[in-house]
């Protein structure tokens, strides 16, 4: 047994290379990949030998094994589906020698047919491989990278992965595809950002997409091809982060904005979308009207489609994931919510859809998977692809939710949006504690324990204190870092000084120390403001213990720690996997007759 590459899960059965049986999984890839509880779908099995002419023989035992001319090699099937031989049948009659002279020749042209199948399949394996994209995973200075997910009780590991749709028109067809000719060649931009949070026993998948006009914080980040450095830079478009060196830098924002360590990134372009709805062979969608995404200033993705449900491919699926003018009320808010409703179906398609055990349809849905993809060096090659696709088909599909980030308008004219407060930060701790967002986990309680390293004394405890009262909607309120460092002196907190030049914004009162010996005299701080030790957090961005004023603290004396519960916030509304009626409802201003 080999060891898996994908975290979290212990040995599997690797994928068989060149002198293993001549099945599917030579390439990297299983028939039997889409079934929804993890048993094979059908396959059509001839029980014959085909030669490199194309000519059949059948084997002594009745078992099929194709040939490396074959669309793609099954697994040997010893024996018919019911248990027979399904060659001669056996009984008197025959001569014994000739018989066993026929059955040796048979054996050897067998053992010959396997051996160049498998040969021929490791051949492909690596043909796939090549096909496979690969770029760093983060390429943000490495000491502010999130802490790993930690094992439950079991050992088991959740798995974070970062999904990136890019708009570069980087290619003729990309060109084609995205229009905008003043663009092609310029940075491209990650216009499609979701996190994929599997949890550790595998038994629920929730997916967050963050708006493309969502404003945040982008670290700094370093080309690895180039070696050129980009300064940080703050509430900019979060889809600007894919020019600042590549994908790595997509997952070193995500990672600053979340603290959520992410495992893996999977990244696709325009052709890619189109190549992999021509591979599935059609996802159904759902509109109200008629819709026709076209202005007479030429925005729009071009959608055009009947009222009701269509199974849409190729460019029109392009079209669909791209629309933002036609949906709802014209936003990327709303297109987000068209993007769950495709990959909602898109998974139900592949675990119900039985002609993808056509061998043929395989090869395609593997050569175009591969050809398409931009990932991690971790995930750069077919094994450690399906080794995934196997961890993802665990999850059942009724327990798959997706939600866009809770957000809020930056200002009321300016189109562009940021995290809520408060809600978008729960739901960042929800997946970090691996808690479902469809509720229905157990009820887990997190404990923080009191520091094994004592606090000093309170008068020699050296307390910065800022202000983090600001929000998207709210200016900071003025003289708050000065009002709670007074609280704190009359304390006995004589150390504690104000940082008057720092105006922050942080959706709950947080404390922060830089190292393990200051731990025991940050929760000291926290205890005596009542502020929970869930609170106090390690940082490397302070140099002392730092106190930042929450918006849920803006005025009053006495901090009242907002209430910890396991819900997802209300403004996190859930697309599910089983909502086969989700329908998008059209702008009347796109109809069409």
């Amino acid at each position: 047994m080999a060891q898996s590459g994908v975290r979290g899960e212990g040995a599997r059965p690797r994928v068989r290379h060149a002198g293993g049986s001549g099945g599917a999984g030579a390439h990297g890839w299983d028939d039997s990949l889409y079934d929804e509880n993890g048993d094979p779908v059908h396959r059509v099995d001839d029980g014959s030998v085909r030669t490199a002419d194309g000519h059949g023989a059948r084997t002594a035992d009745g078992g099929g094994v194709r040939a490396a001319d074959d669309t793609m090699p099954l697994k040997p099937q010893g024996h018919g589906r019911h248990g027979g031989g399904g060659g001669r049948r056996r009984g008197g009659g025959g001569r014994p020698r000739r018989r066993r002279r026929i059955l040796r020749w048979s054996a050897i042209v067998l053992a010959v047919l396997i051996l160049g199948t498998a040969g021929a399949g490791y051949l492909y394996y690596q043909h796939l491989n090549a096909n496979i994209k690969k770029k760093d995973l983060n390429i943000g200075d490495p000491k502010d990278r999130a802490a790993k997910s930690k094992a439950n009780a079991a050992g088991q590991t959740p798995l974070n992965i970062l999904l990136i749709g890019s708009d570069a028109r980087d290619s003729t067809e990309n060109q084609k595809l995205g229009g905008a000719k003043d663009t092609f060649g310029t940075p491209a931009r990650a216009d499609v950002q979701m996190l994929l949070h599997v949890s550790a026993d595998r038994s629920n998948m929730s997916v967050v997409s963050m708006p493309r006009d969502t404003l945040v914080d982008i670290p700094k980040c370093t080309d690895p091809d180039t070696g050129k450095v980009y300064a940080a830079e703050t509430n900019v478009m979060t889809n600007d982060s894919l020019g600042r060196g590549g994908p790595g830098c997509t997952v070193a924002t995500w990672e600053k904005l979340t603290d959520i360590h992410i495992d893996h990134f999977m990244m696709v372009d325009f052709s890619g979308v189109v190549s992999m709805a021509d591979a599935i062979g059609g996802v159904p969608v759902c509109v109200d009207a008629n819709i026709y995404s076209h202005t007479s200033t030429g925005h729009g993705s071009g959608l055009k489609l009947e009222k009701g449900t269509t199974s849409i491919k190729g460019k029109q699926a392009l079209q669909w994931l791209r629309t933002r003018y036609g949906f709802e009320d014209d936003t990327d808010i709303a297109r987000t919510k068209a993007q769950h409703q495709y990959m909602n179906s898109m998974v139900r398609q592949l675990r119900e859809n039985a002609t993808l055990g056509n061998p043929g349809k395989l090869r395609k849905l593997a050569e175009t998977a591969t050809t398409s993809l931009t990932v991690d060096d971790a995930l750069g090659t077919v094994t450690k692809l399906y080794d995934l696709s196997k961890e993802l088909k665990k999850v059942p599909t009724k327990r798959i939710s997706m939600t866009t980030m809770p957000w809020e308008y930056a200002s009321p004219t300016s189109g562009r949006v940021v995290p809520k407060p408060t809600d978008a930060a729960k739901v960042w701790r929800l997946l970090r504690e691996d808690i479902a967002l469809d509720g229905k986990d157990k009820k887990k309680t997190t404990t923080v324990k009191a520091s094994s390293d004592p606090a000093a004394a309170d008068d020699k405890i050296a307390v910065q204190v800022q202000n983090g009262t600001r929000t998207s909607a709210l200016a900071p309120v003025s003289g708050r870092a000065s009002a709670v460092t007074e609280l704190l002196v009359g304390k006995g907190f004589t150390e504690a000084k104000a940082d008057t030049t720092t105006a922050t914004t942080e959706a709950t009162t947080v404390i922060r120390y830089p190292s393990a010996d200051l731990e025991g005299d940050a929760q000291r701080v926290a205890k005596s403001l009542g502020i929970p030790f869930s609170a106090v957090k390690k940082s490397t961005d302070v140099s002392g213990v730092t106190l930042v004023v929450g918006a849920d603290w803006r005025s009053g004396t006495t901090y009242t720690a907002p209430e910890d519960d396991d819900k997802t916030p209300a403004s996190a509304k859930l697309d599910k996997g089983t909502d086969t009626k989700a329908c998008m409802h059209v702008d009347p201003d796109y109809i069409w007759s």
